[in-house]
């Protein structure tokens, strides 16, 4: 069974990752697609978040890196796929994710969202914390995989 895990990956971080390893374990293929999200202002251009994810998995044999701008549902069609795999830190991610899933249910009832609990370790961090904490100059190498730190470093001019 074909699965897909979205976002915008801004960088990916080791919660993502520990999502992705736990799903890639029950899933014969795990699609992680890159979105570009129009609210959003991105550090990294959707190829170079698409280079670090595939860095980041390149462990992983069923797990195949995409990008795409759009519905998640349209990807999903013309992919066949029917099921999205949404990791949730906190109650305040789940209401935001509910309401996500309930209009993908209503653009297309055949598909279904499984939301995935992050570990405990994992549930405070994100994307744009990793940001925060990286323009500060405070420690992040490890909250985000080895190639994103280093990709990181860069885009600050730092190491």
């Amino acid at each position: 069974m074909k699965v897909l895990y979205t976002g915008s990956f801004d960088p990916i971080t080791v919660g993502h990752l520990d999502i992705i390893n736990r799903i890639s374990n029950k899933f014969d293929e795990v699609v992680v697609t890159v979105f570009n999200n129009l609210e959003k202002k991105y550090w990294f251009t959707i190829e170079e978040r698409c280079e670090m994810v595939r860095n980041a998995t390149s462990h992983l044999h069923n797990v195949k890196v995409d990008s795409t701008e759009g519905l998640v549902v349209e990807y999903c069609e013309k992919n066949g796929i029917n099921i999205i795999v949404r990791g949730l830190r906190a109650v305040s991610d789940y209401e935001y994710e509910l309401s996500i899933s309930s209009i993908n249910k209503h653009l297309n009832k055949n598909l279904e969202t499984i939301f995935l609990v992050a570990s405990a370790e994992y549930s405070f961090l994100s994307s744009s914390m990793v940001k925060d904490v990286a323009e500060h100059g405070g420690a992040f190498e490890d909250l985000v995989p080895e190639n994103v730190a280093n990709e990181i470093h860069k885009k600050l001019g730092r190491k």
